[in-house]
């Protein structure tokens, strides 16, 4: 017997804070205004997305002690945007990427409680933690959470998030008119949660929510973040959306269910994809670099070299050869609050590798930071990238993806228009939203009646 298809969810980021926004295309649009986030939402509800996403930026990036104003950065508050979003559109998720580290259970439950309750149950919380004391700077708690504690943090954040979630039955509300009687229990939202990270009690102020809980999003490949995602999340992001690498991704994340009674289908492998379009797989691709030269102009090119080198290389020239002395190694660092620096564990073995590279292959510094980079992750015509993205999830590389244009806010729409339809010919997407929730979109069981049936079992 030949394997069911799966279906396909598909999302969009926002993009704000990020490598891929040309916004400097005549065709790109603000990144604050809300008519960007407006026609984004609106354009992803035409082609029946489970969700959008927000990512988060807590600070200006900064190089050599200066803002890195090479790319797109900050972003208006999470909150603010999805509430707005949620008055404009009527079935889509709204997922935001709060962060753990710095905030406290009581107000961000608080937060993703009312959002849920202001949009019909369409709210989803991406739980992230804080990597660099930079970033810390600007909080009370400061960056002096090593990894280990941060995740810990995180995972007591989120319990205690959800004992304040489910403080509330949901059917205490009475308003009761006649006998002037509003709740059937004035203990409604009563908690008290004693833990190494939170000390807290008293009664939470948000009923019950469509939704019981916001769905919970989870972004991390470390062995620590792929095991609080197997816990307790609804889903996770992963960077993994070749064939190879997304599918032992999913395979290793999808293991570690089972040790937390959990099935393989209650948490859902979701990741980042860029794509370009063309008319023909040829235009695409010639889309494709162009797209990849505006993304990394010759000041981008040097700023990325200065991620692995540590050194102030703005006298080099971008078209020509990279530098011949070694990157500085210690812990201070020339880029502040750059995930990239992460990447580069061993900056004098990366150094040697790109050299080797640049030498075969007669390339500049712009040439080896346009060829090594992030590549997009579909380009063709329609039809391929529809066949692509298909036979990806079909053969469990992913359970869909989260689409990243390049242009804001209009980069979804050929997408939407083209890519769309042929994969709603092929059986493998909705042509319309079947429920009202997320938890609806993405096929996730209500937490009350995930508790009734392993109550039952």
């Amino acid at each position: 017997m030949s394997k069911p298809l799966k279906q396909i969810h598909l999302a969009a980021h926002f993009p704000g804070v990020n490598n891929t926004t040309v916004w400097s295309d005549p065709a790109a649009g603000s990144h604050i205004e809300f008519s960007s986030f407006a026609h984004f939402a609106r354009t992803a509800e035409r082609a029946r997305f489970d969700f959008l996403f927000l990512a988060e930026g807590l600070r200006l990036r900064e190089q050599g002690g200066k803002i890195y104003d090479l790319d797109v950065v900050g972003r208006p508050d999470t909150f603010t945007i999805l509430a707005a979003l949620a008055a404009v559109t009527e079935h889509l998720g709204l997922t935001g990427t709060i962060n753990s580290t710095f905030n406290e259970p009581y107000e961000v439950a608080r937060q993703f409680a009312s959002l849920d309750h202001l949009s019909g149950g369409r709210a989803a919380w991406n739980v992230v933690t804080s990597w660099d004391a930079f970033t810390g700077e600007n909080f009370r708690r400061g960056g002096f959470l090593p990894q280990e504690e941060r995740y810990s943090r995180a995972k007591e954040f989120l319990a205690t998030a959800n004992e304040l979630f489910d403080s509330w039955r949901g059917d205490e509300i009475l308003a009761d008119q006649a006998t002037g009687a509003f709740l059937s229990d004035a203990k409604a939202g009563s908690f008290v949660h004693r833990g190494p990270q939170f000390d807290i009690h008293g009664q939470f102020n948000v009923p019950r929510s469509p939704q019981g809980r916001p769905v919970i999003f989870q972004a991390g490949e470390s062995d620590e973040g792929r095991e609080f995602a197997a816990s307790g999340a609804d889903a996770i992001f992963s960077r993994y959306a070749t064939l190879e690498a997304g599918q032992a991704f999913y395979t290793d994340v999808k293991s570690r269910l089972a040790k937390y009674g959990r099935r393989p289908d209650e948490l859902l492998i979701l990741p980042a994809a860029s794509f370009v379009l063309g008319d023909t797989d040829e235009e695409a691709e010639e889309i494709a670099h162009q797209v990849r030269r505006q993304q990394v102009s010759g000041a981008t090119a040097l700023k990325h070299l200065e991620f692995v080198w540590n050194r102030d290389l703005s006298s080099y020239d971008p078209e020509g050869p990279l530098p011949d002395v070694d990157p500085l190694v210690g812990e201070e660092h020339i880029s502040r609050g750059r995930a990239q620096v992460r990447m580069y564990r061993d900056p004098i073995a990366i150094a040697r590798e790109w050299r080797e590279l640049a030498e075969a292959n007669k390339w500049s510094i712009r040439d080896l930071v346009i060829n090594t980079g992030n590549r997009q992750t579909f380009v063709g015509s329609p039809a391929t990238v529809a066949r692509t993205i298909n036979d990806f999830v079909q053969a469990d590389v992913s359970d869909g993806f989260i689409l990243v244009p390049h242009i804001t806010p209009g980069g979804l729409d050929t997408f939407a228009d083209t890519v769309v339809p042929l994969l709603q010919e092929q059986g493998v997407y909705r042509t319309e939203y079947e429920g009202t929730t997320l938890r609806d979109h993405l096929g996730l069981a209500h937490p009350d009646r995930k508790r009734t049936e392993r109550a039952a079992s």
